[in-house]
């Protein structure tokens, strides 16, 4: 693999990391306008079931923000170690 491939990677894994932190950092907004966009499609709901459609848009939102921080952050770290190993 050469370097410039490693830094193409090392990019992508830091813009997923990035991506990850907008997710868990705007979930309440992203979560609540899905939510809205939901009972708008269905023309109304119990107030109950809103609430319960909105908790899960907002943690669909968390889990994926999670995934793609960790995943993001885990390979970053990785393809900085082998760039520094490449360069020896």
């Amino acid at each position: 693999m050469t370097k410039e491939k490693l830094q193409g990677f090392a990019i992508i894994s830091a813009l997923l990391a990035l991506i990850g932190v907008i997710f868990i950092m705007f979930s309440v907004e992203f979560g609540t306008s899905q939510a809205d966009s939901w009972l708008a499609s269905r023309g109304g709901a119990d107030t109950a079931y809103y609430h319960l459609i909105v908790k899960s848009y907002i943690n669909n939102f968390l889990v994926s923000g999670s995934i793609l921080l960790g995943f993001g952050l885990v390979s970053t770290v990785f393809f900085y170690f082998k760039m520094v190993n490449f360069e020896r």
